[in-house]
């Protein structure tokens, strides 16, 4: 089960608007997608087991919400 997130504390913005450069180089670019490529390895590697959980949780709930929003054909 996903647990609830904590509220923000008054004041704080909900969100971070993060804005990507647009005069980055290609190296610069890659430089980043790689860094970005390393994290998401290292945060598998730590929490392989919580997130292969959630992730089949998510698509659980998914294909039941998608059981329950489709109507039969009566057609034929």
């Amino acid at each position: 089960m996903i647990a609830k997130q904590p509220e923000p504390p008054p004041g704080l913005p909900l969100t971070i608007n993060f804005n990507i450069p647009a005069y980055w180089t290609p190296e610069q670019a890659f430089a980043v997608f790689e860094l970005l490529d390393d994290l998401r390895d290292q945060i598998g590697a730590h929490y392989s087991v919580q997130l292969f959980e959630l992730s089949r949780e998510q698509h659980l709930l998914a294909r039941t919400d998608d059981a329950h929003t489709k109507v039969a054909d009566q057609s034929f």
